[in-house]
């Protein structure tokens, strides 16, 4: 890890963890938004926007599963070095939370407890008739457009479509976390999504760290940029 990034953890008490696509690209879970990458596609004449969003999920449910199996799920991917690292960062008590931007549900499985996912997770499912939860593999199993159990209503994924307003209760704990953060690390985003971009005016702390690959609108702000594949740097 960078040697001056190292110091500023180890003086820190209170580290928030703000991440990206690029956190997940080490467990082979593509970044969507790089160039060349998914959304930069048209698939049948549709934009992945398009599909992934709440119009869309309504009215073609059956076309938004096939994309979403396709190119949203990776049941295959595994935690990398930095899920690694910062599982044990939250064992000594000095990382207080992980917002992240990411769906794939990658920080939960490498054991971390306080995750804000603010766009959801594909491992948590529900029925939008009788809001019964499914676990991942009831989306794996099924063909088609997924049915409850219960009801037959249909199943969709606990992620936030385009169009919908994320969890305010998410929000609200990813606030207070950014809020009273003495040093926030920003990692693998190029803050582009809103309103989760606009978190990071909460942060009052001392030590702002900027990781990514690209230039971030946080740079200038920023006590310690670098630029890199953040995976790479935490290993």
């Amino acid at each position: 890890m960078n040697p001056e990034l190292e110091q500023i953890i180890a003086r820190s008490r209170r580290i928030v963890f703000f991440g990206g696509a690029g956190v997940s690209t080490a467990s082979g879970i593509p970044d969507f938004r790089s160039e060349g990458g998914l959304y930069s596609e048209e698939f049948e004449g549709v934009s992945p926007e398009t599909i992934l969003s709440a119009t869309y999920f309504a009215l073609h449910t059956d076309r938004f599963y096939d994309f979403y199996r396709k190119y949203m799920i990776h049941p295959e991917a595994r935690p990398n070095a930095v899920h690694r690292r910062l599982y044990e960062l939250e064992q000594q008590d000095k990382l207080r939370g992980i917002v992240t931007q990411n769906i794939d549900g990658l920080h939960r499985m490498a054991g971390n407890k306080r995750v804000y996912e603010l766009h959801g997770s594909i491992m948590e499912n529900y029925c939008i008739h009788c809001d019964t939860f499914y676990p991942l593999e009831k989306i794996l199993e099924s063909e088609g457009i997924p049915r409850c159990s219960k009801c037959g209503g249909i199943i969709k994924p606990w992620v936030v479509l385009y169009g919908e307003a994320p969890d305010k209760y998410t929000g609200i704990g990813a606030m207070r976390e950014i809020s009273g953060a003495d040093t926030l690390i920003v990692a693998g985003t190029s803050l582009q999504v809103e309103p989760a971009a606009s978190y990071l005016e909460y942060f009052t702390g001392r030590n702002l760290i900027v990781i990514n690959k690209e230039p971030t609108p946080a740079d200038s702000r920023a006590s310690l940029v670098i630029r890199g594949d953040v995976n790479e740097i935490f290993a």
